[in-house]
């Protein structure tokens, strides 16, 4: 019998009816049809709630559009407002038709405004026409392995061909944030662009979680509220998507705070104490100490890069130890010789 509970319950994580197990205290309850909670470096989900299940994402859709326009570059070029991009429906920067503003100020408007003419007008430039952004969209969509994931505008208007996942929007936005222009602008909470445009942000989160650093509200009446969130706090980053979750900022900050606590500070190297042995077989000993927070199935791994100086006295420089985390350098430590 225990082992038809234990096989059911493995079943009913896996298709969503569950959330994923924490380490430690058990995840928070939330409002969302479908949520996750995804470590930005690794790619691990700490929490899931349907999280494959596809559907409209309203204006989560602009974290692609953005992306891809920060991809492009050249943030300072003038865009002339075509007229394709005036008085486009929903939430919007209120463009004109044959107005300036810079590539960077219509993602401004984008991302921080959610204006669906910023974004269409941003699309029509990078990309030539809107369909052919949306091409983009779809390729980079394909190229990142969203397999759930499908574009039919750079806006998130209403379609039933702009769809995607919780997961998706996920890898996505962990993708996105390595662009540091796009990690600045989604983490902007007021500018002032077009010369009396006053933008705040729509993401409530920037002002209520701590360490908060984006990324994008989203919401029409058939999607219902979507947010993707991002915090960094302690070395850390995790994003946390909802769908359809009318507690979502509520539910973001619970999420978040649940899922930084399955982190410990855990010593990787105590100054003075031997850190590795090298090749030759002569200790290392470290000269600086270095803490990381780490989930308890994770292990550094520590590589020596030996010194120009081929001295192996006790106590003679020998080099550095570097610490890598997922196969991302996450620290470096100097080490001397030690005493066999």
């Amino acid at each position: 019998m225990k082992r038809i509970v234990v096989l059911l319950t493995v079943l009913c994580i896996a298709v969503g009816w569950l959330p994923l197990p924490a380490f430690g205290s058990p995840a928070p309850a939330v409002s969302a049809g479908c949520a996750v909670v995804m470590d930005a470096d690794t790619g691990a989900l700490l929490y899931a709630r349907h999280p494959d299940n596809p559907g409209l994402i309203a204006s989560t859709t602009k974290i692609m559009t953005a992306w891809l326009a920060c991809q492009a570059g050249d943030l300072d070029r003038p865009v002339t407002v075509p007229a394709e991009a005036v008085g486009v429906e929903g939430t919007s920067l209120y463009l004109k038709e044959g107005e300036t503003l810079t590539r960077e100020e219509l993602l401004y408007g984008a991302m921080v405004q959610s204006g669906n003419d910023a974004a269409l007008a941003l699309a029509i430039d990078v990309g030539g026409s809107e369909a052919a952004f949306v091409e983009r969209m779809n390729e980079a969509a394909r190229r990142l392995g969203l397999q759930n994931t499908h574009y039919a505008n750079p806006h998130g208007l209403d379609s039933e061909g702009n769809y995607s996942t919780a997961r998706d929007l996920a890898l996505l936005t962990a993708k996105a944030l390595e662009n540091p222009d796009f990690l600045r602008i989604c983490g902007t909470k007021s500018v002032k662009v077009a010369g009396e445009r006053v933008l705040t942000n729509h993401n409530k989160l920037l002002w209520r979680c701590p360490g908060c650093i984006g990324v994008k509200t989203g919401y029409t009446r058939a999607a219902g509220r979507l947010l993707v969130s991002a915090a960094r706090r302690e070395g850390r980053t995790l994003i946390c998507v909802t769908v359809n979750d009318p507690a979502d900022w509520q539910d973001h900050v619970a999420l978040l705070d649940w899922g930084f606590a399955r982190y410990e500070a855990r010593p990787v190297a105590v100054k003075g104490e031997t850190l590795l042995t090298a090749p030759m077989g002569a200790p290392l000993v470290a000269q600086a100490d270095l803490t990381l927070r780490l989930a308890p199935d994770e292990e550094p791994r520590l590589v020596f890069c030996p010194g120009l100086s081929s001295d192996l006295l006790s106590g003679a420089a020998a080099g550095t130890v570097k610490v890598f985390l997922n196969g991302k350098p996450v620290g470096e430590i100097p080490v001397v010789w030690g005493s066999n």
